[in-house]
């Protein structure tokens, strides 16, 4: 699908959750919730095109295969906490949305860790 039919199906959607939202709420939060999920599921779907050439890149640059893999792990976690903090504020549920933000950076740290060790290793054999 097209990124304007993307955005298109998320500007109806949100006009249907403005419409419902003063006489249903519940409604309108599921709306925005199921609409959400089929817009990540569409972009996610375009995520292959991306992966393709960065593991080629990372290939002809003869870079650690695990390196480009946990960074494109980060970055899957970076997208999937922001569209679920994003839903729990779509529910109003602000606290509950930075604590999934909470979670999503400790796992960012916990999965950069091992990348950071190796950038300072290496940094260390390079000194004198």
């Amino acid at each position: 699908m097209h990124i304007l039919q993307m955005v298109g199906f998320g500007l109806v959607a949100t006009v249907i959750a403005t419409v419902l939202r003063p006489h249903a709420p519940q409604f309108a939060i599921m709306v925005t919730m199921v609409a959400g999920t089929i817009l990540l599921l569409m972009v996610m779907s375009y995520m292959s095109k991306v992966i393709s050439p960065l593991q080629d890149l990372a290939n002809t640059a003869q870079l650690n295969q695990g390196f480009i893999s946990t960074v494109l792990k980060i970055i899957g976690i970076a997208y999937i906490v922001e569209f679920a903090a994003q839903l729990a504020r779509d529910a109003q549920e602000g606290a509950l949305a930075t604590k999934i933000e909470l979670a999503g950076k400790v796992g960012i740290v916990i999965l950069a860790l091992p990348i950071v060790m190796s950038v300072m290793n290496a940094i260390l054999h390079l000194l004198p």
